[in-house]
């Protein structure tokens, strides 16, 4: 009988960290059979690494499910959000059948939030869960008391967990054989709620090849003296269509305000686009706002883009195996900074990033957990609102200091240039709130040795 474990994912992040996951699950000698169903777009961290998926895929207007509001849930409805769903769970329940009638023994990994979790009960067969979506950090304080919320809030979360009760009661069923929570309190409080949860690391900042404690405070350190010379942003607008090129104009805005703000100062801005958007709707942007393009410069290292543009300006796009990569600088009006666009560079990006400008759920929180600064501006959404930036924004604690307009930006920088310790704090806070690296491999193994339902 063949093990065959389906990851169910639903976000380019969770995509991501479920083929992770996998990655290291197919590194066992006699390693299970690993397929993927990615609920939104088109699984593209999957199809990198050639992991077999099943069910349709189809990009919505809204980018996801659980952060839309009523139009945007109308306008999936109306590109066939019912449909794609209906067809995804024919395809789950169709492809387990199958599998188990073949005398195969079939599990599921559920990654994300109540969307894949829901998947995986309506599925039938035994699950384990991911949550990556929530922990008792956006609920509660470093003594894990209770924050204020609002009578809505203390309504719903009544109950002492950051999870809702339907949440818990799907975690709760007999096939679900393991709750993987992202940080150690969370699982505490689910373990309260006689929830089988468990801890085994956060792989969000397995993708990010994060360097040990002390080579990570030692390069901060080092940065905090060289951000007066030259201040390196990373650009982070998320990987959601249509929301991101929202939230790239939003970003631009910032941009121009410290151009404006500092026209002595050098800056690098280093935007890490996501591989499922259109990278010519940045482009586009970018020469409306009257920057001009530049011929990209190599490094030393092969895909290395980071020095300050010095060529005729040119645009320039890089062919290599079996990909495409669209490395674009661009250069301002006044010379004083350069812009690189780069859909295949993001941990490149996030490392030699100073501080971010960020719209973005998991790639935010990877930035924070290298100790840097994230200065987060709300947006219209579905994904990145005033609600999501306030929950991201209590997750992280001081690594993330939320604005509620671009042109406040400035302000922001001007406080973490001019304050030593602050930065400081920043560097211990993310680290402490995100982890370490290796826990998808942990994870790949306690995967192994459950005992499934």
């Amino acid at each position: 009988m063949t093990l065959k474990i389906l990851c169910v994912s639903n976000g380019h992040g969770e995509d991501v960290i479920g083929s992770q996951i996998l990655q290291e699950l197919k590194k066992y000698p006699l390693p299970p059979d690993l397929v993927a169903l990615p609920i939104v777009g088109e699984g593209q961290a999957y199809t990198i690494a050639d992991f077999s998926i099943i069910g349709p895929r189809q990009r919505m207007p809204s980018g996801g499910f659980i952060y839309m509001d009523g139009k945007q849930l109308w306008r999936d409805v109306k590109s066939g959000l019912l449909s794609i769903v209906l067809a995804q769970l024919k395809a789950l329940r169709s492809w387990i059948s199958d599998q188990t009638n073949d005398g195969h023994q079939v599990v599921i990994l559920a990654v994300g939030d109540i969307v894949p979790l829901l998947f995986a009960w309506l599925s039938g067969a035994p699950y384990t869960f991911l949550g990556t979506a929530k922990s008792e950090y956006l609920i509660r304080d470093q003594n894990e008391q209770l924050l204020p919320r609002s009578w809505v809030e203390s309504f719903l979360l009544s109950s002492g967990s950051v999870y809702f009760p339907w949440e818990r009661w799907l975690m709760s069923r007999k096939k679900c054989g393991a709750v993987l929570a992202r940080d150690d309190l969370t699982a505490k409080m689910l373990k309260k709620k006689s929830i089988r949860a468990y801890c085994v690391g956060n792989p969000m900042m397995d993708g990010v090849k994060l360097k040990s404690s002390m080579e990570l405070m030692s390069g901060n350190k080092a940065r905090m003296l060289e951000m007066h010379d030259q201040l390196t942003i990373t650009l982070l607008p998320g990987s959601r269509s249509p929301e991101a090129y929202a939230n790239w104009q939003i970003i631009l805005q910032a941009v121009t305000g410290l151009l404006e703000s500092f026209p002595q100062k050098k800056f690098l801005f280093l935007a890490a686009i996501a591989p499922n958007l259109d990278l010519e709707a940045f482009t586009k942007q970018l020469l409306f706002d009257n920057w001009q393009t530049e011929q990209e410069i190599l490094t030393q290292n092969q895909n290395s883009i980071l020095q300050m543009p010095t060529d005729k300006p040119e645009l320039t796009f890089c062919f290599r195996e079996k990909s495409i990569h669209f490395p674009i600088k661009f250069i301002s009006q006044n010379k004083n900074a350069s812009l690189i666009l780069n859909q295949q560079a993001f941990q490149e990006f996030i490392h030699q990033g100073d501080l971010a400008i960020a719209m973005a759920g998991t790639a935010t929180e990877q930035f924070v957990g290298l100790g840097k600064p994230a200065i987060a501006i709300p947006g219209k959404g579905p994904q990145f609102t005033s609600t999501f930036a306030e929950n991201q924004s209590r997750l992280l604690g001081i690594s993330q200091i939320l604005v509620k307009d671009p042109r406040e930006v400035c302000g922001v920088v001007k406080s973490l240039l001019d304050n030593l310790e602050q930065r400081r704090l920043i560097a211990k806070n993310g680290v402490k709130r995100m982890g370490g690296s290796g826990a998808a491999k942990r994870i790949a193994n306690f995967l192994i040795n459950l005992n499934w339902v």
